[in-house]
């Protein structure tokens, strides 16, 4: 791939991801290449449809996504404090002002279509979520880490659902207090 079109393809999926956080999938391809100064043809050249532009931009904001509520490795060591951690992180995110939610559960909650090309990504990246939350909890040795991984993606997605439209601030502790409450419930060592 040339440089030139390395530079329109980067500049249209990272338009592409802003504005599907921010407006929704439903946007416009005209309204799309707009904003990313790339003409249709441009966009019909590197992608055959919208879906696909939608499905390579959430992927392509897959590590950032990571980068934001999981902990690095090994920092911090307990498994407990390694699951609060994405829940700190969350609240954390949750304070600014553009946060609108879990871009992952977002397309989903709006393709409602599970075998979309997004909405794979989509459910890859929180397949990722699940499968980090399962380790911490087969690491601290507590019985049915299905349960548990379940009850923790609940009260993750309820909690970016709820601040990212502005109904309930996660001020106070809100996710990190409730997901502790879970972890108490089965046992989890400190």
């Amino acid at each position: 791939m040339t440089t030139e079109k390395a530079s329109t393809r980067e500049r249209l999926l990272d338009t592409a991801g802003r504005l599907f956080y921010e407006q929704g999938v439903g946007i416009g391809v005209e309204a799309l290449c707009k904003a990313a100064g790339v003409s249709k043809r441009s966009m019909y050249q590197l992608f055959e449809t919208k879906d696909e532009v939608l499905a390579a931009a959430l992927e392509r904001q897959g590590a950032a996504l990571d980068a934001l509520v999981m902990p690095p490795p090994g920092v911090p060591e307990s498994p407990r404090a390694r699951v609060l951690y994405v829940f700190e992180q969350l609240e954390a995110a949750a304070k600014r002002p553009d946060f609108l939610g879990c871009p992952y559960l977002g397309v989903q909650m709006q393709l409602r279509h599970p075998d979309h090309p997004a909405s794979l990504v989509a459910a890859r990246g929180k397949q990722g979520l699940a499968a980090f939350f399962r380790a911490e909890i087969e690491r601290a040795g507590v019985a049915d880490p299905g349960t548990l991984v379940r009850r923790l993606m609940v009260v993750y997605d309820g909690s970016t659902a709820r601040a990212g439209i502005k109904a309930d601030p996660l001020d106070e502790g809100l996710a990190v207090s409730t997901a502790a409450l879970m972890l108490d419930a089965a046992g989890f060592p400190e």
